[in-house]
This record gives C-alpha cells, structure tokens and sequence, in this order.
C-alpha cells in the first residue's frame, strides 16, 4: 500500500529514544505462528489468568447497574477506596496511612511512573534505575528527557543494591531512585535491611527512592513495605498494584502511598493528565482489600507453588540454575555457558518447541544470560510447555 504521510512531517525527537515494547513487537510474532496452526505456549507475560474474587465482581456489577454512579469521579479516588487501601497497608503490612493525605489511587502503577518523574524531575536530570529491572523505568524517563543512571543488581548479592558502589557514583544531578522488591525479573525478595539503607540513602543524599511493590504477595509468606522503616516516609514513595495480588491486571488500580506534601504534587501532575477511575471499579477494588486470608492463600501461594514445580523442571531440563527461594509469578534463571545470550536459547524454544519464555536482556545487560518462566498459566498448559522441552531437548 502505498505511503501517503506527508515526508515533511517528522516525529518528536522522544519517538527515538525508545523503541517498541518488547512484548508489544514479540505477540505479534507469536499470534502469526499461531495464524500458521503452530499453537504456541505463551510463558512470557505477567498477566494473572485467574479472576478476581466472587463478591469483586459482584460488586461491580450491583454499582454499574445504579443509574447514578456513571459521571466523573474525583481524582483522588472515592473515600470507600481510599479507606480500604489504608486498610489493606494497616492488615498485610502493619503500616499507618492517611487515607485523606497519605494515599493517592492510582490506574496502576506504570502510570504513576508517569506521574512521579513528572513531580519529582527535570529535563535533564538523572534517575538511578536498576539492572536488570523494569523496562517502563527506562523508557518514560527517556521519553521525559530524563537521563538514565543504572545501578547494578547482581546474583552474588541476591539481587539487592551494592550500596558502596553507589556511594561512589556521582549523585549530584539524581533526583530518584527505583526500587522494585520483590524485585522483577529477580525474584529477588525484599529485606528489611535494604529498606533501611535505602532509606538512609536517600537522607543522606536528598533523593527520594520509589519502591514499586506489586510482588509482595505471591508466593511470599511475610509481605513487607519500605514504608514499615522509621522515616521511611519523609524520603520516600511507594507504589502498589491490584494487578497481581488480587487478579485484577486489566482493572488497573493501584496506589501510591508516601507523605502529604509528596502526594500532593504528584495529584497536582495526576489531576492535570487524567480524571477518576468508574465509581463501579473503585467500589469493587474497595471490596477486593476485603478478601479473607483463605482467598489469598489459595491465589497467591498455592496456585503459584503448584504452578512453579514445572517451572522448575522445566528450568533443569534446560539446565538452567536458579535459587529456589525467590518469590513473585515467574521463575529467573541463569542459562547454560553453551549458549551465546539468552536469546540464542528463547528463541530455539519458541520455533522448535513452541513455547515463548522472555530473554533476561530485555530487562537490562546483567540479564542477558538469564531467562524468565512466567507462572501466569494453567497447569495443564505448563505441563505441556515441558513436554515439548523435553521432547525437543536436542535441539536446543
């Protein structure tokens, strides 16, 4: 077809400094071999595959049926919502919070990434963000002419920052830091110790770190905040997701939770890019926080543990290695010396086994001999993802 944009038009010069999501241009692939009937296993993407729970659902249904409940919402979210996320800090984390001052709804956590630079940053000034880590905290920094400072995480120091080299950076222009504990890709689970040197970092250095913490729940027996250490809070933000603790990916609803002048000026950015959230989902999500402990021991722990047994197998019959103790929906492994990069390996399994794992490098360099299994799969459908492994072994 021939090309009818104008050749005088250019993009922003922000269109090139990122490049296409990885998922975004690998589904694509994926959904054309399935075109091709190659019916391809899909254990990449962290996309919970199991439903909220009865009365979530429930709730929404009995709100949207209301005739007065479809207008504009605040941005600040709905005091029933604000009040439930104050509640759900105060039972898994035993954390105090201001549902009026304290806590900012957010529509999930990739947007209040957003926000936060927006608040916090200048163009041209630098962010630490760690290595491997989640791609989005690289790519809207870039996009905001914020510059990129990465910090290492290594296996030797179970994923946690080496504090002494990051005392030998120059921190003169950072503005941030993202921490993500339990980390992702890692699986690296959070400590309090980290929590209280990162905290002391950023008195020290007047940098404010931003925890993202949607992990904390899975798989993960003592769920723990950063904003559990004293004065933790003066110096610091963090994020938390109904994404992956409750089921509620596609929901989007999340919060951010720090002191009252910082989440004023993130609101003041927030109030300005979008408006509330459906007063149907922040009604739900207020009754989501409610669910009992059985609901998240069955989702969160036992689901996932069933589910990791044939992760790991599959990660032996690759012969890869992996700690046995980190937490989280997916499973972070180290390949074999015979392969060039992860992807050498990901890409093996996907056309001669038919099953799509995520390559460490998209993460960041010191992921690029790792491997990442997502648990976000029936156990039928793992199961199967290790019998074409296994079946196909020599050709990997």
């Amino acid at each position: 077809m021939e090309n009818n944009v104008n050749k005088n038009i250019m993009p922003a010069e922000r269109i090139g400094m990122v490049s296409e999501y990885y998922f975004s241009r690998k589904l694509k692939e994926v959904a054309k071999l399935n075109a091709m009937g190659k019916d391809i296993i899909s254990l990449a993407i962290g996309s919970p595959d199991m439903p909220p729970s009865e009365n979530t659902v429930r709730k929404l249904c009995e709100v949207a049926q209301r005739p007065d409940t479809h207008g504009y919402q605040p941005t600040m979210g709905t005091p029933e919502l604000r009040n439930a996320m104050a509640g759900f800090y105060k039972r898994w984390y035993d954390v105090e919070l201001d549902p009026e001052t304290e806590i900012l709804p957010l529509i999930g956590s990739k947007e209040g990434i957003l926000h936060v630079t927006l608040a916090f940053v200048n163009p041209g000034e630098e962010v630490l963000v760690p290595n491997p880590g989640y791609p989005t905290y690289t790519s809207l920094s870039r996009i905001l002419g914020v510059n990129v400072v990465n910090y290492n995480l290594l296996e030797k120091n179970k994923w946690q920052p080496d504090f002494d080299e990051l005392e030998k950076t120059d921190l003169s222009r950072v503005k941030l830091m993202w921490t993500n504990y339990p980390n992702m890709p890692t699986g690296g689970n959070a400590m309090t110790e980290t929590y209280r040197k990162l905290t002391d970092f950023a008195h020290r250095h007047n940098i404010v770190i931003v925890n993202d913490n949607p992990y904390s729940m899975i798989l993960n027996d003592k769920p723990i905040s950063l904003l559990q250490v004293p004065g933790a809070k003066e110096c610091c933000i963090e994020f938390n997701s109904m994404s992956k603790s409750h089921n509620m990916p596609g929901w989007r609803v999340g919060l951010c939770a720090s002191n009252p002048t910082f989440i004023k000026w993130i609101l003041k950015i927030k109030s300005n890019i979008d408006s509330g959230t459906f007063r149907g989902l922040q009604l739900a999500a207020a009754e989501a926080y409610g669910n009992d402990d059985e609901w998240h021991r069955k989702a969160n722990i036992e689901t996932y543990a069933n589910r990791r047994r044939h992760a790991e197998k599959i990660m032996d019959t690759l012969g890869c290695t992996y700690d046995k103790a980190q937490t989280g929906m997916f499973l972070w492994g180290r390949i074999p010396d015979k392969y060039a990069d992860a992807e050498e390996l990901t890409e093996n399994v996907l056309h001669n086994a038919r099953v799509f794992i995520t390559p460490g490098f998209i993460f960041g360099s010191n992921g690029k001999r790792y491997i990442r299994i997502s648990l976000c799969a029936k156990e039928e459908k793992i199961s199967e993802a290790l019998h074409r492994i296994s079946q196909n072994k020599d050709k990997l």
